[in-house]
């Protein structure tokens, strides 16, 4: 047993205990050997970080349980019970008691503890005070996991921030219901507070709430919560992939918007081209003016420009934002009294109206750099898979018994991918993926998203209406 305690204690062997807490099979040894094999707080070196200077230095915390050194301790999990946030805190030098004044090194703000209590499962047991090696939770806190707690004086310290792994999956997250939104704000802030490797943001593009984890379980566990304690059932879905709609070939337009209606009138004529950016600039939308003469005025470029990249904000196709155009003026014509910036920018919007009805437009999509690690043995599993989501693959390496592939692939042929990974190596492979370039999505992609656009819309079944009159 020694030997075993020694070992652990260097990190060079890992005990492995086999049960389960569904019927309370091996927890006891487990919390044996966690007593018996593992460090006492005053057998590991923990350091902190000195912030005075702009470069901060390392310097080793004092473990004894004396009030000797000033108060450092480490908020490591956040919990809502029944009276507010319970922070769990951990103390790493230093001690505290009931009723000191503690700082939050990240925010600045202070809190007095009027509350110390060492947790036992689900039961509170006061204390007056804790010190080194010490594990307390306190009432009233407002604070994120992995910030510094400190006395007054020593603000300029602070602990290592802990490592946070990276989500490796994302889904899109809503409330079933429009008026369950209230409650699952509240959950969804109050869980992206409690565990740091749960990350929530919303996609300006798809107009979606995304929840990032470390797995599809880690995300549904969260949703199940939502339902169970906030009331607020939700839905977890694929992510929307950010497309846009792209001109093939260049198109001339020359629109005339007239109205007239009792006073002033409405009037603006613009004509022009619309032309295709190269690939390395798709993702651009371009304004410029070449019209000579005073035609058009200068001062109504700006409204015509306003039509234009409003226009642009929905695609005629499947209804995402157009990309990679160029919106070129040439000509026009403009009056004297009924002609303003209003006039035009609706003149801008009727000529990009043309554009999308007259010309050739085809959708983009965006395109991942991939690397791939996993063991040799895997390798022809995942060139499979690979095959499977349209895949061009760049190149392989090899290292002490693992395979690095490189390739690219569509992002929304990526979705689930993680999943699917891990359940192919046992757990032991891993990728990372990062943006490359916007290219044109296969025939089939851009068929199945048009008639899901027209199907969301009924433009087909007005069509089949039409016909059938």
């Amino acid at each position: 047993m020694a030997a075993i305690r020694r070992t652990c204690i260097k990190r060079t062997f890992t005990p492995v205990f086999v049960g389960t807490a569904l019927k309370n099979k091996g927890v006891q040894p487990l919390l044996d050997g966690v007593m018996s094999y593992l460090p006492n707080p005053s057998e590991v070196e923990n350091y902190a970080l000195d912030n005075s200077s702009k470069k901060p230095t390392k310097f080793l915390l004092n473990p004894a349980r004396s009030d000797e050194k000033p108060f450092v301790g480490l908020a490591y999990k956040l919990e809502a019970g029944r009276f507010g946030q319970l922070t769990y805190i951990r103390a790493y030098q230093g001690f505290l008691d009931r009723g000191s004044m503690i700082y939050n090194t990240r925010t600045g703000k202070r809190t007095r503890t009027s509350r110390l209590v060492r947790m036992h499962a689900d039961e509170m047991e006061e204390v007056r005070e804790v010190y080194a090696g010490d594990i307390c939770a306190v009432f009233g806190i407002d604070c994120m996991g992995g910030d510094t707690f400190v006395k007054r004086g020593c603000e300029h310290l602070s602990m290592e921030s802990m490592f946070i792994a990276e989500p490796v999956i994302s889904m899109s997250i809503k409330p079933a219901k429009s008026a369950d939104q209230e409650n699952f704000a509240k959950g969804i802030r109050r869980f992206t507070r409690e565990d740091p490797t749960f990350r929530v943001t919303f996609d300006d593009d798809s107009k979606e709430t995304i929840a990032s984890g470390m797995g599809e379980l880690h995300l549904e566990v969260y949703g199940q919560r939502l339902e169970r304690e906030y009331n607020a059932k939700s839905i977890l879905g694929k992510p929307k992939v950010a497309f846009r709609e792209t001109l093939v070939a260049p198109c001339e337009f020359d629109y005339q918007h007239k109205k007239q209606s009792g006073g002033h009138g409405e009037y603006g004529r613009v004509s022009g081209i619309l032309e295709p950016l190269p690939p390395d600039e798709n993702m651009q939308v371009l304004f410029e003016d070449a019209s000579v003469g005073t035609n058009i005025p200068k001062h109504y470029m700006a409204g015509i420009e306003a039509g234009f990249r409003k226009a642009c904000e929905k695609g005629n196709l499947t209804g995402h934002k157009v990309a990679g155009v160029r919106f070129q003026v040439l000509d026009g014509a403009h009056h004297s009294v009924d002609s303003s910036d209003w006039a035009f920018q609706l003149a801008a919007q009727g000529a990009m109206q043309d554009a999308f009805e007259n010309g050739v437009w085809q959708i983009i999509e965006p395109i991942m750099n991939v690397e791939v690690n996993v063991p040799r043995e895997y390798q022809r599993a995942i060139m499979s898979g690979l095959t499977k989501r349209q895949a061009i693959i760049i190149g392989t390496d090899s290292n002490e018994g693992y395979q690095t592939i490189y390739f690219e692939a569509p992002l929304n042929e990526m979705f689930g991918y993680s999943t699917d990974l891990r359940s192919c190596t046992q757990g032991k492979g891993e990728f990372s993926m990062e943006f490359s370039r916007y290219c044109p999505a296969s025939a089939d992609t851009q068929q199945q998203l048009i008639r899901q656009y027209q199907e969301e819309h009924g433009i087909g079944q007005t069509k089949k209406k039409k016909k059938r009159s």
